[in-house]
């Protein structure tokens, strides 16, 4: 098999694949500990050194769990470290932020009409702007600014939409809030790597060693986890927002994303005070609810359709040149304006459609030529497109797409050097 599209594509299916499930492990094992902190209960017969207890029930069987706040007297044998899960998540979106993002750079990353930058001069910013975010983070913690957490979590939010803002005035709409995600990401998995973990193995030492344990640690790895806890809600939104243009490719998709940090907020603070039995604060169901509207509307304001407009005045790279002069291209042209054009246009018509899918035009020979992989895959070797097949695309149209492909393919220097 040398059909290097296939297997790219399903590299990345298998790349998200992991990501999605070590993203599960993480947030679950995440979730499920702070309700298990916040709803621990003291008793009258705790062993010394316990700070609470708690009985659980699931999958037939009955659990009894105590929390030290330090250690127990004798360390057990067997530790349970949970880190993996952190750090595979991470490790997953990093590579198919390259897959993708990367890889992809031209149709998914860069946006000429906002900054005119070579491939590697994006790629250089974005993995430049994850590492930076650590560091200023970090800094900030490590300031006095950590013995006041509620200023320190407005700080935090306010660097959160510095960078969103940042992000869509270089990227396209979609990579912007795909790379605050991956910004917000890389914050929460280096507190556990950097911080938490590291803090967790000096108590640990002190307690074989026979030493009392600095109570510092446990303090600075809390604020972290803290930190982690409400920022973990808007990183799943920013996943998904790749699949909504109604998020990622409106005017005012910063602002959104801001918002959504705010929406996080509230709902964590209902679920931890609703294990930590400190109250039922109802209320910030309805500013949730408002905040929602609020992103809705904003959705829905005057737009400057992101890299639409840009699809109309970058040139072709060569690449796509040799797309739009291959064999078959004419025929193509021929069939997928008629049988794509009425979603993927710059004024769809199809109802209910606003905006086209993912932002992917095709109505000009320029715009099929650009999106020639996609094409191929869609609705050559596949019948993913037209959805459903609305249109009654005709087999020995989808084969046309696929002999066009391959004919411009034999063109491409990367491609003869591959036979």
């Amino acid at each position: 098999m040398h059909d290097l599209a296939i297997m790219w594509d399903w590299l990345a299916f298998g790349v998200r694949w992991l990501h999605v499930i070590t993203a599960i492990a993480w947030i679950g094992s995440s979730f499920y500990f702070i309700a298990l902190d916040l709803g621990l209960r003291k008793g009258p017969h705790l062993p010394a050194g316990a700070h609470g207890e708690e009985w659980q029930v699931h999958g037939g069987g009955f659990y009894h769990i105590q929390k030290y706040l330090v250690a127990p007297e004798n360390m057990p044998e067997h530790l349970t470290w949970f880190k993996w899960e952190s750090y595979a998540t991470w490790l997953s979106g990093a590579a198919l932020l390259m897959v993708v993002y990367w890889a992809g750079a031209q149709l998914y990353l860069i946006d000429t009409a906002k900054a005119d930058l070579a491939i590697w001069q994006g790629i250089l910013i974005s993995a430049g702007s994850l590492s930076i975010g650590w560091l200023v983070y970090d800094a900030l913690c490590k300031s006095r600014l950590g013995e006041r957490p509620t200023a320190l979590m407005v700080l935090l939010f306010v660097l959160l939409v510095i960078m969103a803002w940042g992000y869509t005035q270089v990227f396209t709409g979609r990579a912007a809030l795909l790379h605050l995600g991956a910004f917000t990401a890389t914050i929460m998995t280096a507190n556990v790597f950097f911080i938490i973990m590291p803090n967790q193995r000096i108590v640990v030492s002190d307690l074989q060693a026979g030493r009392a344990p600095d109570p510092k640690y446990g303090k600075i790895a809390k604020l972290r986890s803290t930190h982690n806890n409400y920022l973990t809600l808007p990183v799943v939104f920013l996943m998904l927002s790749n699949h909504y243009p109604l998020a990622f490719a409106t005017e005012y998709n910063w602002l959104i994303a801001a918002l959504v940090f705010l929406m996080g907020v509230t709902i964590r603070h209902y679920f931890n005070s609703l294990h930590a039995r400190t109250g039922n604060p109802t209320w910030t169901w309805a500013v949730t609810v408002l905040l929602f509207i609020a992103i809705m509307w904003l959705s829905t304001a005057p737009l400057r359709q992101d890299s639409l407009d840009e699809s109309e005045t970058r040139a072709l790279t060569a690449t796509e040149h040799i797309y739009a002069a291959a064999d078959g291209f004419d025929a193509v042209m021929q069939i997928v304006p008629g049988r794509c054009g009425m979603c993927h246009a710059r004024e769809p018509y199809f109802e209910g459609i606003h905006r086209a899918p993912k932002n992917i035009l095709l109505e000009t020979p320029a715009d099929v030529a650009r999106a020639a992989q996609l094409i191929y895959i869609q609705a050559g070797v596949s019948t993913a497109m037209p959805p459903a097949n609305v249109t009654f695309m005709e087999p020995q149209e989808r084969r046309a797409i696929i002999r066009w492909y391959k004919n411009a393919r034999k063109n491409l220097p990367f491609y003869v050097a591959q036979q």
